[in-house]
């Protein structure tokens, strides 16, 4: 019936006229067999058409995105990240599908509701820092810091405290950023984002030397990494004196020190200001300097029966000849620990318990 109307309105004389006026009536409208990501969008206005294609598309950007990493997982959506869909671009070429067409093909589509079979995606893009920022937050989430290996002393000073070297964990933000950027793109819907290893820069290995010095012992144990490489005789504070405990750090290191008189008001009253270094220099003929309180140093000595007992004024005394291999073993920056507390009731020139020296 339809066909027939159609044919009578062309044979009648006003007929291309009549098809004009049809069309022109439904310009604003999309031809009937038009899609929009996927969308039926034939016969609706522009708004109509984005209305309808925003339903579909916002399934898409609103859909969840689970990033996993490690046992920690977030939840987000493409649009939370920045991804926008161009819907009036897709309906602008959904209008314009028809131009191609002459008048009178478009109304006989129009007015017998013959599809034109157009099918039309919709662009996606990706804008703004979202990814980037969501990333970062993760990473400062997932950051576990390497674990120097290092030496101190627990918390009453008793004892020294070793910290084997642990590797760290990271995000490789660059990998992470194109991996999830990928993930928009290709609709997933979960994915997992792997960490790197950070190594730490000091390890047993790489650690060094170290000096301890045991106040309560009385001795000196020279450590390459953890293990002890050397013990000697040493000589700490008398009481009324002390040798610091604590993590100290080697500043300097000397040949045949000059002694420098610390104490001219007490008990250096009567003793030269200045000793050279050389024969009688009460230093011996090394002294390295840490940078514990009260000026002190671990030194050779003048006196080696001295070495061993409660005797110093706070510096640590060894015999020459072992101050001078020890002095070869270390460099400027090493680390010294002092530990132990001098026994109880010691007196000057008093050897710890058990002491064999």
């Amino acid at each position: 019936m339809a066909a027939v109307v159609a044919v009578g309105l062309l044979a009648a004389g006003g007929g291309a006229y009549a098809a004009y006026r049809y069309e022109q009536a439904r310009a604003d409208r999309i031809l009937p067999g038009v899609r929009v990501a996927g969308v039926d969008v034939g016969g609706l206005t522009r708004a109509e058409a984005q209305r309808a294609v925003k339903a579909q598309t916002s399934k898409t950007l609103k859909a969840q995105l689970a990033i996993h990493v490690g046992d920690t997982r977030w939840i987000v959506t493409p649009s939370e990240l920045g991804r926008r869909a161009d819907i009036e671009s897709a309906v602008d070429a959904a209008l314009a599908s028809s131009r191609s067409m002459g008048t009178f093909d478009r109304f006989w589509h129009r007015f017998r509701d013959e599809p034109v079979n157009v099918s039309i995606d919709v662009e996606y893009a990706t804008k703004g820092d979202a990814v980037e920022e969501l990333l970062a937050r993760i990473a400062k989430d997932v950051w576990v810091p390497p674990t120097p290996a290092s030496m101190g002393i627990n918390d009453d000073a008793t004892d020294i405290v070793t910290h084997r070297a642990r590797p760290g964990e990271k995000l490789d933000v660059a990998r992470a950023t194109e991996t999830v950027s990928q993930a928009i793109v290709d609709g997933r819907s979960s994915l997992r984002l792997p960490t790197r290893i950070v190594r730490p820069k000091l390890t047993a290995a790489t650690m060094g030397k170290t000096i301890v010095v045991w106040v309560d012992r009385n001795k000196l144990e020279l450590y390459d990494g953890f293990e002890v490489e050397e013990t000697w005789d040493v000589a700490t504070a008398k009481p009324g004196w002390t040798t610091p405990v604590g993590v100290w750090n080697i500043w300097d290191k000397r040949e045949n020190p000059a002694w420098y008189n610390p104490a001219l008001d007490s008990w250096g009253a009567g003793l030269p200001a200045v000793v050279p270094g050389g024969p009688g220099n009460p230093m011996g003929t090394r002294a390295i300097y840490i940078d514990a309180p009260g000026l002190i140093r671990i030194h050779g000595t003048t006196d080696p029966s001295s070495v061993g007992r409660y005797a110093s004024h706070g510096c640590i005394r060894m015999h020459n000849e072992q101050i001078e291999d020890l002095f070869e073993r270390i460099e400027v920056g090493d680390n010294v620990i002092i530990v132990g507390h001098r026994p109880a009731g010691a007196a000057y020139w008093d050897t710890p318990a058990a002491s064999d020296i």
